[in-house]
């Protein structure tokens, strides 16, 4: 591969990116070539002063325009794809819809943030699926969201935003301008581009003072590649390694792309099994369950953003092996196993034993993570209790999933607990399980498995909490989870027993 052959559109017109260093990001790359519209604010994915669009394939052959973080994005992984920046959206002479309803609202403040807001916001305002909202439907019809204060008459969903801070706390008008948006135009040139097939991913080899970044074709090329090349670093969304090259500056020799991957982007749902493409984006996963599993609708709204769901994965996640990923207590909870290919073939591993130490698993140099495989019948009483200081776009302080069977005799059948946070690992509260399975649902079980609740894991302290409030955490856990299956007052059980 010649540098003229790696281009990327941005904005309508191909741009090279041959020459580039292979560890630079999109935002870096994009205000290099003088598109300075895009912002660094944290260089972590937190604050959304970067958002841009990327256009991405839909199910019926069409694109989105799905907003990411620029910033950690490399910008080789988006050889061949097209985006825009906020300076595609409009001009001061001709400003995009969203762009005058930000000014006309009085929403731009200082205006750092301004150009990641109108991005995440056009993102929503050509989201396929939105529509205004039946204003006459009834206030009690809890599926009406138009009694829902995170979303508009318009049907504008205001998590599209969750990843965007801004630093002047003007978000009414912000949210006064995403509301009054109505709906893209016939000849909006964006809104045409819709109905237009996504750029297919293109294999790319690219490698620049010694540095190299591939994305090879197939599934197969890649295990040789990793068979061949055991230090090379795998690479998803990105949304870990980009705060690595950012905030630590991190390079690796060979980096190799894998969310584009097809082998590694399916979803399916069988009569005793749910598999999950370790490389399909969380959103997507989202999406596509539909709310099939209720645990991991519960988990999706609180990890992190919709700017960092729209490139994260599962794979990723468990990739990393991170003690503090919101998706491994789910997954544990879930009973979920890990399919671990390699040239030699695949190999399924219960994740309550894949963690073995800190960041570190049973995976081995020359494997990826092909999917996720999640047993059915699910369990019939789920719950992810998520403790942080932000409610959303925030790492964990402490992650507690459960997935309990209560049969109608009001006996715990069965009882799987996943906790992040409190030990160097993932782990499955296991004393806590034993102490409720084959007892009665009830104050006095709840009352004794939370005290051995408590105690599960090596609870630290450090800048998030104390090991104290860990602990004090993990113990109100099964009484919050208890509590919406009874009446707290009718059980005895004090309100003050039970968090918010």
């Amino acid at each position: 591969m010649t540098d003229t052959d790696v281009t990327l559109t941005v904005n309508g017109t191909s741009r090279p990116l041959g020459g580039t260093p292979a560890h630079t990001t999109a935002l870096d790359w994009l205000r290099d070539t003088g598109l300075s519209g895009s912002k660094e604010g944290c260089a972590e994915g937190e604050c959304g002063a970067c958002a841009m669009l990327l256009a991405t394939p839909t199910p019926d052959g069409g694109t989105a325009w799905t907003p990411v973080n620029a910033c950690l994005v490399p910008v080789y992984a988006l050889n061949g794809q097209e985006i825009v920046t906020a300076e595609g959206l409009g001009s001061p002479e001709d400003l995009h819809p969203v762009q005058e309803k930000l000014a006309e609202a009085g929403g731009s403040q200082c205006g750092y943030c301004t150009p990641g807001f109108a991005c995440s916001m056009a993102g929503e305002y050509y989201r396929a699926d939105r529509a205004p909202i039946d204003a006459s439907a009834p206030a009690h019809d809890e599926d009406c969201p138009a009694h829902d204060a995170e979303h508009g008459p318009n049907g504008f969903d205001l998590h599209a935003l969750s990843g965007n801070l801004c630093r002047c706390t003007g978000y009414r008008p912000i949210r006064d301008a995403a509301y009054s948006l109505g709906s893209p135009a016939d000849s909006d040139p964006l809104r045409q581009r819709l109905q237009e097939p996504a750029p297919s991913a293109i294999p790319t080899d690219a490698v620049v003072d010694g540095a190299r970044f591939v994305r090879p074709a197939t599934l197969a090329e890649t295990l040789r590649l990793l068979h061949d090349e055991p230090d090379a670093l795998l690479v998803a969304g990105s949304t870990d390694w980009g705060v690595e090259v950012n905030i630590r500056g991190r390079r690796a020799p060979l980096v190799v792309a894998i969310e584009q991957l097809d082998e590694l982007r399916t979803l399916s749902i069988e009569d005793d099994v749910v598999e999950i493409g370790a490389a399909l984006s969380l959103s997507e996963v989202e999406k596509r369950l539909d709310g099939r599993i209720p645990l991991l609708a519960q988990l999706f709204p609180q990890f992190a953003s919709r700017l960092i769901r729209n490139r994260g994965t599962f794979g990723g996640n468990l990739g990393t092996g991170s003690p503090i990923g919101d998706t491994p207590p789910a997954l544990l909870a879930l009973g979920a196993r890990v399919v671990l290919a390699s040239v030699a073939g695949e190999r399924e591993v219960d994740l309550a034993e894949y963690f073995t130490g800190y960041r570190q698993t049973v995976r081995a140099a020359d494997e990826l993570i092909r999917a996720i495989r999640i047993p059915l019948p699910l369990a019939g009483l789920t719950a992810f209790h998520k403790i942080a200081k932000r409610r959303f776009d925030d790492i964990s302080s402490v992650a507690v999933a459960f997935a309990l069977d209560v049969d109608d005799d009001g006996i715990v059948t069965a009882a799987r607990i996943g906790l992040g946070g409190v030990a160097a690992t993932p782990l499955r509260a296991r004393a806590t399980e034993e102490a409720l399975i084959g007892q009665p649902w009830n104050v006095a079980t709840v009352r004794t498995a939370s005290e051995i609740l408590k105690n599960e894991g090596t609870p630290m302290s450090d800048h998030r909490a104390s090991a104290d409030y860990r602990s004090l955490m993990l113990g109100s856990a099964l009484l919050k989870l208890y509590s919406t299956t009874q009446r707290p007052q009718a059980e005895g059980i004090d309100s003050k027993e039970v968090p918010a």
